[in-house]
């Protein structure tokens, strides 16, 4: 039996008509959803991320602020002009792009940006409040694979699920998500011994680990869910497609899978910050 084909364009593109509709509304206010991006340095594939945000914002209506540092800006400086971002009100989202220059503290860059603009769930409190099961703004791939597990009603509660990556914005915050939708959760990462044992106990595996073509097929338990986050040089996740393909019950294809949710839910959360600030002026007017 073919596995269903979990596909992020189309989910993606349902987000995007919502959030076209709501940017209007918004308009009428006269309040215009505003994502700033800040990008330090000179990494062509930084540009170029930073640049398909920068698109998909413009297509639904949304402002888009791009600040473009040089390399040699300093924490200080690259502080100074996130501070000067969480107090315009006309900012509602700020994304700071990764990676930063070496010789940045990007940790300390990310705890900078204001909770109530932390579309990207960057900073250590969102993450606590998405753990904990009430953050708004979640990280965009983690909220990207809960938005495809909605849309395609896959059942979590009570499943074994298998999170392979531990990164503080993909791995440990997606296993947080799926803890708190009950479902069972192993997270694995590179001192895992026996991987592929557990994964094939997996109901639900999260594939994000950064390594193309890594999970096969003869891992993967007969009917799982493969949800893909990785996304590699030439186009290639982290699952061995061809062979997963085979034994799973759902599939996310790379491209067309979670990349393109990703960009989606940060547009969404940055409109939901908009709409925060419309309530708020709201009820002081």
């Amino acid at each position: 039996m073919e596995p269903l084909i979990l596909d992020g364009k189309r989910v993606a593109t349902e987000v995007k008509e919502s959030l076209r509709l709501r940017v209007s509304a918004l308009k009428e206010k006269g309040i215009v959803p505003c994502l700033a991006t800040v990008l330090v340095g000179d990494d062509s594939s930084s540009e170029t991320y930073v640049k398909m945000k920068g698109n998909a914002c413009r297509k639904i209506g949304m402002e888009s602020r791009r600040i473009h540092l040089p390399k040699e800006t300093t924490t200080s400086e690259l502080l100074r002009v996130i501070n000067e971002l969480n107090s315009d009100d006309d900012v509602h989202g700020i994304l700071l792009q990764h990676p930063v220059p070496k010789h940045i503290d990007e940790r300390a860059a990310f705890e900078a940006i204001s909770i109530e603009k932390d579309v990207d769930g960057v900073t250590s409190l969102g993450f606590g409040r998405t753990s904990f099961g009430f953050g708004e703004y979640p990280s965009c791939t983690p909220a990207a694979i809960m938005n495809i597990i909605d849309y395609y009603d896959v059942s979590v509660e009570g499943k074994h699920a298998v999170v392979i990556g531990r990164s503080p914005i993909l791995g440990k915050p997606v296993s947080m998500m799926l803890l708190n939708r009950n479902a069972t959760v192993t997270t694995c990462h590179s001192y895992t011994e026996n991987l592929a044992e557990i994964v094939s106990q997996a109901d639900i595996v999260v594939a994000a680990v950064g390594k193309p073509n890594f999970i096969k097929g003869e891992w993967v338990k007969e009917g799982a869910v493969i949800l893909d986050a990785g996304y590699n040089k030439g186009n290639i996740g982290d699952v061995d497609y061809d062979s997963c393909y085979e034994k799973a019950g759902a599939i996310t294809p790379v491209p067309g899978g979670v990349g393109p949710v990703t960009i989606s839910m940060l547009l969404k959360q940055t409109v939901d910050s908009a709409e925060k600030t419309a309530e708020l002026l709201k009820k002081s007017s």
